[in-house]
């Protein structure tokens, strides 16, 4: 730990008093000493009172990441290890049904700036700050040494690095390259995923506990639309509960060829389900299905992040986009039918997404109520005095006119 001291300025503690770890540029008053972009300094009121310890950024918004809130807490390789170690432990209880899942959830799991995931052998992370950028050959080696574990891969290659003045990365970074797809196993299906190339760590973990959810709301059957569809892990588990028809829409191409793959490989072709890949803008070809007078029994609307932060603007442009797409799924439900909705985007609120599908259910002149309520999974906890952990967001809406 540096030497530095970063006081805050008066009547800008109450967050952290509170247990939030971020300390934004506004709220500091001086920094005293000298500290570079990762170097832990200790956190002070103006009148001296110890607040925390916490990761120095000069060049973000955010200037400082908490580690710890206890004085006599060394802030050292044995506590960055010791952190990734219990998190591991607390999922202790998901390999019975699969074998991947979110190991490290950032602020979460008290590692500021580093998401881990695990696909079978391999552990992806994502190191998003300063903070954990300054342990990474920690990081990397607490991680390679895990039972199972043959491969560490970075995927640092995200536009928020550069909001931390850190440039992006990846690539290997301990063990043996990981095979060209690695075989995710969840709940009885199987799921090819390309750590190199694809989204985020190479898979949505985050959605695992709502794959479920898809299987009992699925009948046999059913028509079932896939809409932001990616590599087709809601298509799989809709063809598994029974779906005879399955649409999935996206606009990559290399993603939908995958999806038809993981199809196949759970043992889905053209003698058990219609399969359809439609490579298209989703709010261009939801209005032509519209047009065309198709219905589907079941809608899936899992879009990427329309929002990207809570200023108005940005506020209101997103929620124009959800309503739209909500309001062409509900043209498109079958009298019944059930829209599966979500947003991943933390500026939108629960409150606020219920009202935007609300609004597009009015629209369109259909009733429609509420069956569950969705979340992220288990492995992706939400920190209690952190709520921008919580990020996804879901409805099961049923139409009953």
């Amino acid at each position: 730990m540096s030497s530095a001291v970063l006081t805050v300025r008066t009547d800008r503690d109450r967050s952290l008093r509170r247990r939030h770890p971020w300390i934004f540029s506004g709220a500091v008053e001086r920094v005293h000493g000298s500290a570079e972009a990762g170097d832990v300094v200790e956190v002070r009121t103006p009148k001296g009172e110890f607040l925390a310890w916490a990761a120095y950024n000069p060049h973000s918004q955010i200037v400082a990441r908490v580690w710890s809130f206890d004085h006599d807490q060394a802030v050292d390789e044995t506590l960055v290890a010791d952190r990734i170690e219990t998190a591991v432990a607390r999922r202790d209880g998901l390999w019975a049904s699969t074998n991947s899942a979110r190991l490290v959830f950032a602020e979460s799991d008290l590692v500021p700036g580093l998401i881990a995931d695990r696909y079978g052998s391999t552990v992806v992370i994502e190191v998003t700050a300063a903070s954990s950028e300054r342990w990474i050959d920690t990081i990397t080696a607490t991680l390679a040494r895990l039972p199972g574990v043959e491969s560490v891969y970075e995927r640092s290659d995200l536009d928020v690095r550069s909001r931390e003045g850190l440039a992006q990365r990846s690539g290997l970074r301990a063990g043996s390259e990981p095979p060209e797809f690695i075989e995710l196993v969840e709940g009885g299906i199987r799921l090819l995923v390309d750590v190199r190339n694809g989204h985020k760590t190479g898979f949505y973990l985050d959605q695992r506990d709502n794959r479920e959810a898809l299987r009992t709301t699925v009948s046999p059957g059913e028509r079932v639309l896939n809409v932001f569809a990616y590599t087709g892990a809601f298509s799989v588990v809709a063809a598994v509960a029974g779906a005879t028809d399955v649409v999935a829409i996206d606009s990559s191409g290399p993603s939908l060829a995958l999806a038809a793959k993981n199809l196949g490989i759970n043992g889905f072709g053209p003698a058990t389900t219609a399969a359809t890949m439609l490579e298209a803008d989703a709010f261009t070809e939801l209005r032509t299905l519209r047009d065309r007078g198709e219905r589907f029994d079941v809608i899936i609307l899992d879009p990427p992040k329309l929002a990207n932060s809570s200023r108005p603007e940005q506020l209101n442009r997103s929620t124009r986009a959800y309503k739209d797409i909500n309001l062409l799924a509900f043209k498109l439900l079958s009298p019944g039918g059930r829209l599966m909705t979500f947003s991943c985007s933390g500026a939108v609120s629960d409150d606020l997404f219920q009202k935007v599908v609300a609004g597009a259910a009015l629209d369109t002149q259909r009733e429609a109520v509420i069956e569950r309520h969705l979340h992220q999974s288990s492995d992706h906890p939400i920190h209690l005095a952190v709520p921008e952990t919580s990020y996804l967001k879901g409805l099961i809406c049923r139409v009953i006119d």
